[in-house]
């Protein structure tokens, strides 16, 4: 498994942005899709954005398309999750995750690895 790391969550007035660190260990990193989700208080976990091994295939949510970017630095065994235009219903802990496939994954059965989360609180 890979062991991962978020950082970069914060407080952040609504339209501002913030870019999201993963940070993972582990031989299969590289070679594992990579994804993040996030769960707002009283919501379920939902999914956010994906990127595939190779970095050339990323998927987002559609409440969140045109808005975060998602990317991944292979050689430095990091993700990222770049936010524009946050809103308030960004708020949310945000958690990366390693997938058990190489390609773009959306959904939550096919991770096997989470970070703790970070958290994100966008004020109006």
């Amino acid at each position: 498994q890979v062991q991962l790391v978020e950082s970069g969550g914060g407080l952040v007035q609504a339209g501002g942005s913030l870019r999201l660190s993963c940070s993972g260990s582990g031989r299969t990193f590289s070679k594992s899709a990579m994804g993040w989700f996030r769960q707002a208080p009283g919501k379920e976990r939902e999914f956010v954005a994906t990127i595939s091994w190779s970095g050339r295939s990323t998927d987002y949510a559609d409440f969140v398309k045109g808005q975060f970017t998602i990317s991944r630095d292979n050689a430095k065994n990091t993700m990222y999750l770049q936010m524009n235009s946050l809103k308030p219903e960004d708020t949310a802990v945000y958690y990366c995750a390693a997938a058990k496939v190489s390609y773009a994954a959306t959904r939550y059965s096919q991770y096997n690895s989470w970070g703790q989360g970070t958290q994100v609180t966008v004020s109006s």
